[in-house]
């Protein structure tokens, strides 16, 4: 319950709306539903329900998922979602959405046991 207005919360933070971006993916990989769209990415129907009533949130897994099957960057899936910070946490690291030097961070920090 409290992970729901968690994410109210921050749905209007950030005017998040998962519905625009899974309407955008059924539209331009040219499925008739939610039914086909999970099939299309793998998932459980009832996984594409909770994002469309805001009771789960659009994960990294998911987006690489549409990115591999749409072929639509990250950036734009992100942006479609409503997604628009400059920078987000991941793994107690900050990073910046736009540097492309992101994974060269993870991957420094991991060597250097961090």
């Amino acid at each position: 319950m409290t992970n729901s207005i968690h994410l109210e919360a921050k749905s209007k933070e950030l005017n998040y709306d998962p519905n625009h971006l899974l309407n955008t993916m059924i539209k331009s990989l040219h499925l008739k539903n939610d039914a086909a769209l999970s099939r299309a990415l793998e998932v459980a129907p009832p996984v594409i329900s909770k994002i469309r009533h805001r009771h789960l949130a659009v994960g990294a897994t998911l987006l690489i998922r549409m990115n591999e099957i749409s072929g639509v960057d990250i950036k734009e899936l992100r942006r479609l979602m409503g997604d628009r910070r400059k920078k987000f946490l991941n793994n107690d690291l900050c990073f910046d959405a736009n540097d492309e030097t992101s994974d060269d961070k993870v991957h420094n920090s991991s060597e250097a046991g961090h």
